[in-house]
């Protein structure tokens, strides 16, 4: 007889599975907001199994804000060379460039939050009108209220008070011109979900994941790498110290965490005796209590 019970990474595939394919049906061009971190490798993952034997039917999308870690970079084009697909590339600096977005100047300077105009200006310019991100309720507070479906205006900005009830999993995409939608497949996940289905699937994740050797200066609680982009202050010094990444941004805001993990069975187990989040050690949600509600109310994703 058949065994039909679902183990919860099943339920939980089937699910984003879902949301997949209804944002194929229901928008004319979506595409797929990736950063080269684990979140947007298993929504990559989950595109490819959605629509197999097909290729993937939308875009990927990166906002490039030119503070990258070059290991994200170098494991971002070898992705998207071997899953076949278009990557669309928004420039911050190209925003700064022609005076759209402002950057910031000081030690804690980042451009972080310059990424949504960015990517307001590369949604115009590309026609999109869905994106697909791999936000999940568990990293943060705002991302808490999100529904699947997130409507957004024809600003690109997200109103919490003014999104669509999603009953029985039915889901509203319907929107006026110039509106959009960020969708979020990985909504239900966590952090423990990412990586158990990593370690199942066998889903290959960048070695910025895993512990490693590297200069750091700690700045405001956070452990920032010393590179191009961030060097000591007057009263810092840097220090070699064995880290790993939980996420990945800029280099000028994710903080690294101490850890000998090596493999994705020791992360597991480093993630499942953490008690602080895993955005907890970047320090762009550390400006303000609000600071993540704030950048998705300016059109962050």
């Amino acid at each position: 007889m058949h065994n039909y019970n679902l183990t919860h990474l099943e339920q939980l595939e089937s699910e984003a599975i879902f949301i997949l394919r209804e944002t194929a049906a229901q928008f004319e061009r979506p595409g797929l907001l990736f950063s080269g971190g684990k979140d947007s490798i298993v929504m990559a993952h989950l595109a490819a199994k959605a629509f197999s034997p097909a290729n993937i039917p939308f875009p990927f999308v990166h906002v490039d804000t030119g503070h990258n870690f070059p290991e994200t970079i170098a494991f971002r084009d070898q992705f998207v060379k071997d899953y076949g697909v278009q990557l669309v590339i928004g420039l911050v600096q190209d925003s700064i460039n022609q005076g759209t977005a402002v950057e910031e100047s000081g030690p804690n300077a980042s451009r972080n939050a310059l990424q949504s105009v960015t990517l307001l200006e590369t949604i115009e310019k590309e026609g999109f009108d869905a994106c697909l991100g791999g936000g999940r309720r568990d990293e943060e507070k705002a991302r808490a209220k999100e529904r699947f479906f997130s409507h957004r205006d024809a600003f690109g900005q997200w109103d919490p008070k003014n999104q669509r009830p999603e009953l029985w999993n039915l889901f509203n995409g319907r929107k006026s011109p110039g509106e959009n939608f960020r969708i979020f497949p990985l909504s239900n996940w966590t952090e423990m979900d990412v990586w158990q289905y990593a370690k199942i699937e066998n889903i290959e994740l960048p070695n910025l994941y895993f512990s490693h050797s590297r200069e750091i200066v700690e700045r405001n609680g956070s452990l920032l790498a010393v590179s191009e982009f961030v060097s000591p202050g007057e009263n810092e010094s840097s220090v070699k110290e064995i880290v790993r990444f939980r996420t990945i941004g800029d280099a000028t805001c994710t903080g690294a965490v101490k850890s000998n993990a090596l493999s994705i069975e020791e992360v597991i187990n480093e993630v499942a005796a953490s008690r602080i989040t895993e955005r907890g050690s970047r320090a762009d949600d550390r400006r303000s209590e609000a600071a993540m509600e704030d950048r998705k109310k300016q059109g962050y994703f």
